[in-house]
């Protein structure tokens, strides 16, 4: 869900924030624009701050270190790099010295920003730092000054998805792994930083609000910020809007410690009359901290409302704001799912509809380039998947195509995209070798249906949900053109938004998307069936691929930066914790 709050976004009458963990702010010497989206969010990028991420604390320890010193041991010391993609390292830490240890456990941590959406490469080097040194603080240290004792690296994902969060690596030396010398080994161990686990559950009302519409009731919807240093407030989340209604009963809110920091800070409360077009009217505001809204509801009673005045006095109003539910949970993290054994099972399903183009012209947009060239279709693929692979542990995905004449020349809107029985292929490398082998197999036909994909990944989903709770499932949908069956998707996923199912959806190539940004419900209307249901929750992600070669976006971010919410609002809507937890 995007997010928006009123005063910044005109529109949108949906809830925002308060649903998942908020995550701490980045620095700005590591911020990239990525993070969970939320009203928090919204706000820090609205003006040209920092997003949200995931604070990664890692220890690093070492066994067996190489010996250089004549008449002792190796004085270690550990550094930590981030490999850009441009192949260059920025140095995100250093660890202690510690004097005469082959088998260091430094103590020093190292603090690492964890996007799920990105694929972070760390080096990690080890060096003896010469006795002259000792007393020059080690961020003053020139590592071409001191002696070499091995290096290693490993993706940031492969640590934090272990069950124990700890991985271990043999070090070599700079000319990479293999030889006969021994260089030892280096363990690292994550820990996910958190001031707090507890969040809050409140269920909001109000009574004999003021009525600010002449021909109707208001529109009213509650908005709950936090103050900030400088003094300003920061919006944190807002309910969804009640239609004509001056005693709203809200759906529940939930707020967690990061939302508030602690049950004791001031939060201020305000009611609105929303309209349309974004100037909200204010109908009255309180001010409250966490713990008096809890004896609110403890006593059962309400607040009343007041009315600022430009004298600084305030107009106490008739109306009140009622605490219905108050209940303390503990808040786990999407890595505390993952690092205890819940995985993400990646799916992928292909276009292969006529408007493609024929794939032996370059033009197509299913061209094989013989200089090994990507083409959309293979950059999505290669991309996403080189994320989401580090979360799924026996890396078989199934691989379909739709749109397609298959191998006996039977038109089918959902064909394994190897041409056996079985649909899986092995790692990201079997994706893209049987989509190129398809390419020679299946005709292109058409016309773009979705509805057969989604409904056996749903199928899949289902059948897992109802035994194994650890397992969620993730969807890549890569299409060129207008839907065919775009009532017949939407029915689709308005059923599937109650399984353990997220679907990323890829444009490729120039047509008009419109269609699958109405799937992408981030305008706040939560898509409804032709039955009249509407859909649990936002399973949707859309992003277009002319986007990612014009160099706006990422497409990794663009589509994965919701999928840890996502992910959350399933686990907590039905109550499911870590395994252990």
């Amino acid at each position: 869900m995007g997010g928006c709050f009123s005063g910044d976004v005109r529109g949108g009458k949906q809830a925002v924030g308060g649903v998942q963990g908020r995550p701490m702010p980045m620095p700005s010497s590591m911020n990239n624009n990525a993070g969970h989206i939320e009203a928090v969010d919204h706000f820090f990028r609205a003006r040209g701050q920092s997003p949200l991420f995931s604070q990664i604390e890692l220890s690093i320890s070492a066994s067996n270190l190489r010996d250089l010193d004549i008449t002792s041991k190796s004085d270690p010391m550990a550094v930590l790099y981030l490999k850009k993609r441009d192949g260059t390292l920025e140095e995100l830490g250093r660890t202690e010295v510690i004097l005469n240890n082959l088998n260091p456990a430094w103590i020093e941590k190292i603090n690492v920003a964890y996007q799920f959406e990105i694929v972070q490469n760390l080096v990690f080097r080890v060096y003896d730092v010469d006795t002259k040194y000792h007393n020059i603080p080690v961020k003053a240290l020139k590592l071409n000054e001191q002696d070499f004792l091995g290096e290693t690296a490993c993706v940031l994902s492969e640590i934090v998805t272990r069950r124990n969060r700890s991985l271990t690596l043999n070090l070599h030396g700079r000319n990479g792994p293999g030889g006969s010398r021994n260089y030892g080994t280096l363990t690292v161990h994550a820990e996910e930083s958190f001031p707090s686990r507890m969040a809050v559950e409140m269920k909001l009302r109000c009574s004999h609000l003021d009525n600010k519409d002449l021909f109707s009731k208001s529109d009213p919807f509650v908005r709950i910020s936090r103050p900030s240093e400088n003094g300003t407030y920061v919006p944190i989340c807002k309910t969804e809007v009640i239609n004509n209604d001056l005693n709203p009963v809200w759906r529940p809110l939930y707020l967690s410690m990061q939302h508030f920091g602690n049950k004791d800070n001031p939060l201020l409360l305000e009611v609105f009359d929303f309209n349309s077009d974004g100037n909200h009217v204010l109908i009255g505001q309180l001010q409250k901290s966490v713990s008096q809204l809890e004896q609110l509801h403890k006593d059962r009673s309400g607040a009343n409302l007041v009315f600022p005045s430009r004298r600084g006095q305030e107009k106490v109003l008739k109306g009140q704001l009622f605490v219905d539910q108050y209940i303390e949970k503990e808040e786990f993290s999407f890595l505390d799912y993952i690092s205890s054994g819940f995985e993400l099972n990646f799916m992928v399903a292909i276009d292969f509809t006529a408007s493609n183009g024929n794939p032996r012209n370059q033009a197509s947009l299913h061209y094989i380039d013989p200089s090994g060239r990507l083409n959309s279709y293979q950059q999505a693929i290669r991309e996403v998947g080189d994320v989401i692979q580090f979360y799924d542990s026996d890396r078989r995905f199934p691989a379909w195509g739709f749109g397609g004449r298959t191998y006996n020349g039977t038109l089918s809107h959902c064909f394994n995209l190897n041409g056996n029985a079985s649909e899986q292929v092995e790692g990201v490398e079997g994706i893209m070798a049987a989509y190129a082998s398809a390419l020679h197999n299946v005709t292109l036909a058409g016309p773009t249906l979705f509805g057969n994909v989604i409904n056996t990944a749903a199928q899949m989903a289902g059948q897992a949900s109802s035994t194994d709770i650890t397992k969620y499932f993730v969807l890549l949908i890569l299409t060129d053109g207008v839907l065919t069956d775009i009532q017949e998707t939407t029915d689709a996923l308005v059923k599937a938004s109650d399984l353990p199912l997220s679907i990323l959806i890829v444009g490729v190539g120039d047509a008009d998307f419109k269609q699958m940004e109405i799937l992408d419900a981030d305008g706040g209307c939560r898509l409804e069936s032709s039955t009249g249901r509407v859909a649990t929750r936002d399973i949707v992600q859309f992003v277009p691929m002319r986007e990612v070669h014009s160099g706006q976006i990422s497409v990794v971010q663009a589509l994965l930066e919701e999928l840890p919410g996502q992910f959350l609002t399933y686990m907590r809507s039905r109550n499911i914790k870590p395994l252990h937890a």
